[in-house]
């Protein structure tokens, strides 16, 4: 079962009551896993740019959609090679700040995967 996100703070999230004080990654399955921001630190030096490795992490058979919460402050993008990754796989990606992206990740469709940004 997907977690329902609850609500957000600058460096936390809050998802069916369980505070989280970092970024998070929500696979298809509903698992919650920390995010592997040094996949995207590694290249850009920043975790405010999504790299083509960290998307292959992302990414799982069967998704349909990425809701990225984007930060408190709308920082995160996606790199043109991660864009284009989920653009050849017929991803679509939903990038909106955190707290935006909330009723967008309750609404989403099942094939729905989340990462979520807790800071910038």
């Amino acid at each position: 079962m997907r977690p329902h996100l609850d609500r957000t703070g600058f460096g936390w999230l809050e998802l069916d009551g369980e505070r989280h004080e970092h970024d998070v990654l929500i696979r298809l399955d509903g698992t919650v896993e920390k995010r592997k921001k040094k996949l995207s630190k590694r290249v850009y030096g920043t975790s405010h740019t999504i790299s083509l490795e960290e998307a292959k992490h992302i990414y799982e058979d069967g998704a349909t959609t990425l809701i990225v919460g984007s930060g408190q402050y709308d920082s995160v993008r996606l790199s043109e090679e991660a864009a284009e990754y989920f653009r050849r796989r017929n991803v679509a990606v939903r990038l909106l700040s955190t707290p935006g992206a909330i009723a967008t990740w309750n609404a989403a469709p099942q094939k729905s995967i989340g990462l979520f940004h807790v800071t910038c």
